[in-house]
């Protein structure tokens, strides 16, 4: 397990049909949803709801939090997307695993919180906040404050809470980045996960509806094959 620096790609990722249309890098970007059903994602939780609502994924949740993930995995790739939450936590998971009731792994943060954390990366069970913007992550308090102060100068205000905000994530083998409405927030190499799925969280709260539009993603490296596909 190796830790590397830091900075910020803002993203969600995606998955399945629509037309592909060619984009910077070359390749082709591909629509995630197809904007009427949720083909091509799964919920791997018992609890959880996803629905297509004039174009949109709503999550809402009778539980807990729970993610919806793509039915395929991602090496390198760009991934695009737009999010509106609540008050409530959320995040786009990237490379990450999938196991029954659990999803952990890579996720560019969704914090629409006075915090503004947003942007920064978060390993979802297992080494918690990547670039230390809390005491957990940082050897002192001293280094915690000084990484909080470094993040939120490179985030600053680009999330808006209450408004739908556009993520961009791009991994090229180590190296991550996390963009928020086209500013940089985390720059990270890490080697921990070299591929897995995509997906996106609710945070848990009853009566909370969260919407994620318009995901879509360019892959850059295709993904080896799946060892263990969903169903086994």
């Amino acid at each position: 397990m190796n830790a590397g620096r830091v900075l910020v790609v803002s993203g969600l990722v995606a998955l399945i049909s629509g037309a592909g249309v060619t984009g910077e890098d070359g390749g082709e970007w591909i629509n995630m949803f197809d904007g009427k059903t949720t083909a091509g994602w799964r919920n791997p939780y018992d609890f959880g709801k996803a629905e297509i609502v004039d174009g949109e994924v709503h999550l809402t949740s009778d539980k807990g939090k729970w993610f919806l993930c793509t039915e395929k995995q991602y090496a390198d790739f760009i991934l695009e997307g737009e999010v509106n939450v609540p008050e409530g936590n959320s995040g786009f998971m990237f490379r990450c695993h999938v196991e029954k009731n659990k999803v952990f792994g890579y996720q560019a943060e969704v914090d629409p919180s006075a915090r503004k954390w947003s942007g920064g990366l978060y390993d979802e069970g297992r080494r918690k906040w990547f670039i230390s913007p809390n005491k957990d992550a940082a050897k002192s308090k001293e280094d915690a404050t000084k990484s909080v102060e470094e993040f939120r100068k490179r985030a600053g205000d680009s999330f808006k809470p209450g408004e739908w905000n556009k993520y961009r994530i791009e991994c090229r083998g180590k190296s991550i980045k996390i963009y928020v409405n086209d500013t940089l927030c985390s720059d990270v190499e890490d080697d921990k996960d070299a591929q897995g799925y995509i997906g996106i969280q609710h945070h848990g709260e009853k009566g909370k509806v969260y919407r994620f539009r318009n995901i879509r993603i360019k892959v850059l490296k295709e993904a080896a094959p799946d060892v263990n596909p969903p169903g086994k």
